[in-house]
């Protein structure tokens, strides 16, 4: 008997043990739940380099500026 009451203890034990780590890590571990569920995701292309606040690729120029205007990064050594 002193086995099974033991046994129920530790189950127990570990049921609240875990709750209290997912309560506790919960913002960590939904990023990291997000970030498995994006990777798992046949439509994303983490290649795409998308600028959320317009909705074009960060590297497209806007339809009223010049292609030059365009910064490029270009130093001379």
């Amino acid at each position: 008997m002193g086995a099974l009451v033991t046994a129920a203890i530790a189950i127990v034990g570990l049921i609240l043990g875990w709750v209290a780590i997912e309560m506790a890590c919960k913002p960590c571990l939904e990023a990291g739940r997000n970030a498995i569920d994006r990777s798992l995701d046949p439509n994303y292309d983490p290649d795409e380099n998308i600028d959320r606040s317009s909705g074009l690729p960060a590297y497209q120029a806007l339809p009223d500026q010049e292609p030059s205007s365009i910064s490029t990064a270009t130093t001379k050594i």
